[in-house]
């Protein structure tokens, strides 16, 4: 892993309910491959937690935030205040589909080409928000959902 960045930092959180909790990156000197949007790929650790296909987020003034999900925090027992271990290295590696997720677009025409057609970050997109779901019925609504989405063309966040 040629590491692109190595610090300790502190988690920041956004104010008011439901406000996204953050690592601020400072500007990475040897990042080539950014999104349309300047977000960055990354793969590496949030202390011994091992991350990838995770976007840096472009704050504007040239550097990118890394979210950290509650997932995270509460996994490596970090709160807003703490401090963490990033490690970061570019990620190129192609989003990764589940067989069971490609079983359930081929089996409904033209939604796994619709899907392969978006940009790797719309469909990780997708697969974040399906996999995210806490109960099967949950995940299972999420798929049904997707699938009526992308028989109409239309990316996760298009409504």
């Amino acid at each position: 892993m040629d590491t692109i960045f190595d610090k300790v930092l502190q988690i920041h959180k956004y104010p008011g309910k439901g406000g996204w909790s953050y690592v601020v990156i400072d500007i990475l000197p040897s990042v080539e491959k950014k999104t349309k949007f300047g977000m960055v790929r990354v793969k590496g650790f949030i202390d011994d937690y091992e991350i990838s296909q995770y976007n840096l987020m472009p704050m504007g003034n040239g550097n990118l935030f890394l979210p950290i999900k509650a997932e995270i925090r509460k996994k490596i027992k970090k709160e807003a205040g703490d401090f963490v271990k990033i490690v970061l290295s570019s990620d190129e590696s192609p989003v990764e589909l589940t067989d069971e997720l490609k079983e359930c677009l081929e089996m409904n025409e033209g939604t796994l080409k619709t899907f392969m057609g978006f940009s790797q970050s719309e469909q990780k997109q997708y697969i974040d928000w399906i996999y995210q779901a806490k109960n099967i019925d949950t995940k299972t609504n999420r798929i049904l959902k997707m699938i009526a989405l992308l028989q109409k063309g239309k990316r996760l966040y298009d409504l």
